[in-house]
């Protein structure tokens, strides 16, 4: 069963300084490529909880982030019915993909689910629950995203971690060219006030190059 945005602290997940809704008005988030390892079969569970595979009890490894944002049109308003897609290694490096185990670690958490959907309601907002990107051989950390919206796909993406200094000289990253659209594929991986685990937030807003809704 999948988690709901209302369920988790939303005036503070979602909250929205002035100066980055006028930057999402003026630019989009860029497309990267979708990489080799989108899952080949999709995990049996495919809700928004990342950490939990069914009804399991024992949770994936990682340290746990509430991953949330908006998906915006050309014009900067909310796009309602938009499917966002993330997929990412696990706590090993490891995607689900026949061909995504890490040799470095030859092994996969089978407890981490690895790939999530979300469909927006007329707020545009998004959220998971996964773990926060772990870097790989030839790779920083980064979550893949892709936006589909009434059948079509106007966003493949990543998501990039704000400060990590294997950034500068990730192929993927370096091919954003402006500051501007770097700044909307990173953000600050902030603790969460009074979690006992140490939990984590972070806040995408994914702004497509398409047409405002009528």
């Amino acid at each position: 069963m999948g988690i709901s945005v209302a369920g988790i602290a939303a005036g503070r997940l979602f909250e929205r300084g002035v100066f980055a809704e006028e930057l999402q008005r003026r630019v989009t988030t860029p497309r990267l490529t979708q990489g080799p390892f989108f899952p080949d079969k999709l995990p049996l569970d495919t809700d928004n909880d990342l950490l939990i595979v069914n009804n399991a009890i024992t949770p994936a490894v990682g340290q746990v982030t509430h991953l949330s944002g908006r998906i915006l049109d050309s014009r900067g308003d909310p796009v309602r019915n938009a499917l966002i897609e993330i997929w990412q290694v696990d706590n090993n490096g490891s995607y689900i993909h026949s061909h995504g185990v890490n040799f470095d670690t030859g092994k996969r958490d089978a407890n981490f689910q690895g790939y999530g959907r979300f469909l927006t309601a007329s707020s545009g907002e998004y959220y998971f629950r996964t773990i926060k990107p772990v870097p790989y051989p030839g790779r920083t950390p980064h979550v893949h995203v892709k936006v589909s919206v009434k059948g079509k796909r106007p966003l493949t993406t990543q998501f990039f971690v704000n400060g990590e200094p294997q950034n500068i000289g990730d192929g993927v990253f370096e091919e954003i060219r402006t500051a501007e659209q770097r700044k909307l594929v990173l953000a600050d991986y902030v603790p969460i006030p009074d979690s006992t685990a140490g939990e984590l937030s972070a806040k995408y807003d994914l702004v497509l190059d398409v047409t405002p809704q009528a």
